[in-house]
């Protein structure tokens, strides 16, 4: 299964890039990211057997486990692509909410799209080392 980050803005060369490559690089399953622009632009187009995952403050807070068990559950159903949408500065409007199969948030805090990226990154990352059942993680 791709996992695929579709993030508008571009990362440029910052530390959050950094952190980006650095756990997308660790990563055991494919993964892509295309960058759009802040405003407009289409998203690359939809195939069959795609989830679509939406990081925005309204979605659920999942823990670690939880996270890895979804896209374990998805990839074992024969899922072919799981994007992750990160929206610009504004979010995202509620039609496209509404098109999510899954809205998920990184806490009730408000956090830069650029480090929610890396710590989408990281999550993604932390979830193929569970899925694999490295003990890497510990729960608390």
């Amino acid at each position: 299964m791709l996992l695929h980050i579709i993030a508008r803005g571009k990362i440029g060369r910052s530390p959050e890039a950094e952190l980006v490559d650095r756990y997308l690089r660790r990563l055991t399953m494919p993964c892509r990211v295309t960058e759009m622009p802040d405003r407009g632009g289409k998203l690359p187009p939809t195939g069959p057997g795609t989830v679509t995952v939406m990081l925005d403050e309204k979605g659920k807070q999942l823990g670690s486990v939880d996270f890895a068990r979804r896209i374990e559950g998805w990839r074992d159903a024969g899922t072919r692509e799981c994007r992750f949408l990160i929206g610009a500065a504004d979010g995202f409007e509620d039609a496209e909410r509404a098109n999510a199969d899954l809205l998920i948030a990184f806490g009730a805090m408000t956090w830069p799209h650029m480090m929610a990226r890396a710590m989408l990154a990281e999550q993604l990352w932390r979830a193929s080392s569970i899925m694999a059942g490295h003990p890497y993680h510990r729960e608390g």
